[in-house]
């Protein structure tokens, strides 16, 4: 058990421990990713373990754009198999194989994925009836191995753009890239 000392160590991280807030809304997009990266970057400095880093990026996320009405990782657990990970937002499916859904397109394809209208995309698995656009990221470990999709879905159509994944895909490459292939199945 970790002591009251390392703990407020880790938490002395925070910018505001308080509260986490969305970002003013006067801020662009990139002002918001440049913010996010930040404070992500200095949340996870030195952690390994993948479902700490996980609930780090999720709650990070989810709160600092609000376009993005579910943050949520789905673990890579073996057998072509998704499992749902730290998440914010509503339920999301506890399983997804790879050959289901954004999800399990963007695992076995290893590709970002923008949907700008998850209703007409008959791949979509509708966890949620609100959900009306999607992005999907692959998600690897130190080996370069597929460790989890980071899946987030928007009320909003076409609230995604390439953007949105380039900036994802470099912030998410060095958070998990220390991350050696976990037991966490």
């Amino acid at each position: 058990m970790p002591s009251s000392l390392t703990i407020r160590q880790n938490c002395s991280r925070l910018p505001d421990r308080t509260r986490v807030t969305v970002e003013p809304r006067n801020r662009t997009p990139a002002e918001t990713y440049d913010a996010v990266q930040g404070r992500i970057a200095s949340l996870t400095d030195g952690e390994t373990d993948p479902v700490a880093l996980m609930a780090t990026v999720a709650c990070e996320l989810f709160h600092a754009f609000e376009r993005f009405h579910w943050v949520g990782f789905y673990r890579n657990v073996g057998n072509a198999t998704l499992k749902i990970g730290p998440y914010q937002g509503g339920h999301g499916c506890l399983v997804i194989p790879f050959d289901r859904g954004i999800c399990g397109r963007c695992a076995s394809t290893l590709e970002v994925q923008v949907v700008d209208d998850v209703n007409a995309d008959p791949a979509h698995i509708a966890c949620s009836s609100s959900t009306q656009s999607e992005l999907v990221l692959p998600v690897f470990d130190h080996a370069g191995q597929l460790l989890a999709v980071l899946d987030i879905d928007s009320d909003h159509p076409k609230a995604f753009t390439p953007e949105d994944g380039d900036r994802l895909t470099a912030m998410l490459e060095p958070v998990f890239s220390q991350v050696r292939r976990p037991e966490f199945a």
